[in-house]
């Protein structure tokens, strides 16, 4: 097999070839068919998560076909397509993983951090922690709704019945969940960089309501909003935006710090969540929603070999959707 592999935190990521893996008790292994390239995937990389396996396969959002399988696991399930997302396994038996919170379990291991993930040609993957996929449909397309979609559809849940939503940062997870948003007939605010005029056509292209930077102020106040910008100074200002009783949901893994702001931004039974990793539950509502909201995800696919130069353009913010590495 061949794999990208990050040696250590810093460093870019160098092309090696390697035996193929054998899966062990209740895994399987994939032929990788394309992996989509995540903000997390940079946090890992860059050193913000502190701890990674080294030397590391990154990449959490993979489409692939089963080709062999451990014991334990039905051969039946050789041939056929699965995803494989951030969360690869829980432990199932901590108060997190009984109380249906498999997302905070305490004995956690996560695909692309914590064991290699799909940056190659080939992965391993817990059984039970890969979902069947539509055969017929596009693998880079699917690719981003592994965590992208995933996770913006978390955040969406725990912003509860709302009408008016803010986006900000529009990028791979606010472009699936704004055509969610658009199909429930909620009214999608979209918040860019400043300046970023090219990224606020593409989300009015989208079905969005209004697009403006992320200082500005949108023509009224918001139920909710969905901050998936790594950008702790954003807090603050979407708290401002949102009406009285409103909620802040923080979608990514790792933010810079949260400024200090006054109480009276938080004041008025202001709300503010944080979402952590997904569950399979999840999984098993959001695929059927994006079915029948029609959601097309907007990628840029680069070869393996050219890792480095995807992870440079999303870090950059040069990239329109997700990109997604096609062995």
């Amino acid at each position: 097999m061949k794999a990208m592999v990050l040696e250590r935190p810093g460093a870019e990521l160098v092309l090696v070839e390697r035996p193929n893996p054998i899966p062990g008790p209740g895994e399987i292994r994939l032929k990788v068919e394309a992996s989509a390239v995540c903000r997390t995937d940079l946090h890992v990389i860059d050193g913000e998560l502190e701890h990674p396996k080294l030397p590391l396969v990154p990449g959490h959002e993979i489409v692939g076909i089963v080709d062999a399988v451990g014991p334990g696991v039905d051969a039946a399930r050789i041939g056929r397509r699965v995803g494989v997302p951030w969360l690869g396994h829980a432990c199932g038996v901590c108060p997190y993983c009984r109380s249906d919170a498999e997302n905070l379990c305490d004995a956690p291991l996560f695909t692309g951090y914590m064991r290699d993930g799909g940056f190659a040609t080939h992965a391993v993957a817990d059984a039970e922690f890969a979902f069947d996929l539509d055969p017929d449909a596009d693998p880079v397309a699917q690719a981003p709704l592994l965590c992208a979609g995933l996770i913006g559809w978390r955040a969406l849940m725990k912003a509860g019945d709302t009408k008016r939503i803010g986006l900000y940062g529009f990028g791979a997870a606010a472009h699936i969940i704004a055509q969610v948003c658009r199909w429930q007939g909620r009214a999608v605010y979209a918040f860019t960089r400043q300046g970023d005029e090219d990224t606020q056509r593409f989300a009015l292209s989208l079905g969005a309501v209004w697009a403006g930077g992320s200082q500005d102020t949108p023509p009224m106040p918001l139920d909710a909003a969905l901050i998936f910008a790594p950008v702790g100074e954003l807090v603050p200002a979407a708290l401002r935006a949102v009406r009285k009783g409103g909620r802040v949901i923080c979608g990514g893994i790792h933010m810079s710090d949260i400024p200090s702001m006054p109480y009276a931004v938080l004041w008025g039974e202001r709300e503010l969540f944080s979402v952590a990793n997904l569950t399979r539950q999840d999984a098993t509502t959001f695929f059927p929603v994006a079915h029948a909201a029609g959601v097309r995800t907007h990628t840029r696919a680069y070869p393996l070999a050219a890792a480095n130069e995807a992870l440079a353009d999303l870090r950059a913010g040069r990239l329109t959707g997700a990109a997604v590495l096609v062995p």
